[in-house]
């Protein structure tokens, strides 16, 4: 969708401005702001444009681009995922669409939301520990290193490969973290909380489109469909075969805000316990991939 003036006619992208803007929300932010390690010495305050661009999972080159007032016209994709790289509020980011001669989004929900401040204020302070924002039909919208280091970058995937409930039952690899015995279990409690978030919003148009496809593409998603199971995903245990580390029994926390559409979603292990032990090593192991 291409932003539009109040005459209907395309509306201009202000590069120097948006370039201008970009530098100034990158400098204003630190390593430690966004759950990154400090690294070497900077000679300039802010963030480097490389993590901007980690971030927002996106190439160092097309964010340097903006930043340098040239290239293609941003599209609405690249431009919510720089609003979340840079921590932008929600002016701030309507700000940004602005620039971009877009209009902001209105009622975002899918992989392109904007996520709450926040949410993405805790979530860069959980350094220890996998987590992850999660938009109410599976999206993810925002993840700290751990729990890239865990599941993968989702930011990496394409439109519904960022969707946790679409990769477990459209993508060959889509269960492979998950240990075949558990399978079933994880399978229906996907369902039945798609069910649930399409009841609260049935004129949803990215939801009904994703269960539309789901049923279309999985023999087994349209059963459990059919069984018109519901229930909102809240607290529960779930078990990763991580490639690297092995086993983790975690336990998985859900918390969500106020209008439910979006949430927070934290996986802990007992301290002391085999899976803490080894989500400790997969933190070292995350980390040494980050700095590397």
């Amino acid at each position: 969708m291409v932003g539009v003036d109040g005459t209907g006619r395309a509306a201009a992208v202000d590069r120097a401005q948006l370039a201008d803007f970009l530098r100034r929300s990158r400098a204003r932010l630190t390593p430690a702001d966004v759950g990154l390690p400090p690294g070497a010495r900077r000679r300039t305050p802010g963030l480097r444009r490389e993590e901007v661009a980690q971030l927002a999972g996106m190439s160092t080159d097309h964010y340097t681009r903006l930043e340098q007032a040239r290239g293609s016209r941003p599209s609405r994709q690249m431009l919510a995922a720089v609003a979340r790289g840079l921590r932008l509020g929600d002016d701030e980011r309507d700000h940004l669409f602005h620039l971009a001669g877009e209009e902001p989004p209105r009622a975002g929900r899918g992989a392109g939301a904007h996520v709450r401040p926040g949410l993405l204020l805790i979530l860069d302070r959980l350094t220890d520990t996998p987590a992850q924002v999660l938009a109410d039909c599976g999206d993810v919208l925002a993840q700290n290193a751990l729990s890239r280091a865990l599941s993968g970058d989702a930011a990496a995937r394409a439109g519904d490969g960022r969707n946790i409930v679409w990769r477990f039952f459209a993508e060959p690899d889509g269960r492979a973290l998950i240990p075949p015995e558990d399978r079933a279990h994880v399978a229906r409690r996907s369902v039945a909380d798609l069910r649930a978030t399409l009841a609260r919003r049935p004129d949803d148009a990215r939801v009904a489109g994703l269960v539309r496809r789901l049923r279309a593409r999985s023999a087994e998603f349209a059963a459990l469909w059919e069984e018109h199971d519901v229930a909102v995903r809240r607290r529960e245990v779930k078990r990763f075969v991580h490639p690297v580390v092995g086993l983790l029994e975690l336990d998985c926390e859900v918390l969500l805000n106020p209008e439910h559409d979006q949430r927070l979603v934290v996986y802990t292990a007992r301290p002391g316990s085999e899976s803490h032990e080894r989500l400790e090593l997969l933190r070292v192991v995350g980390l040494q991939r980050l700095t590397g």
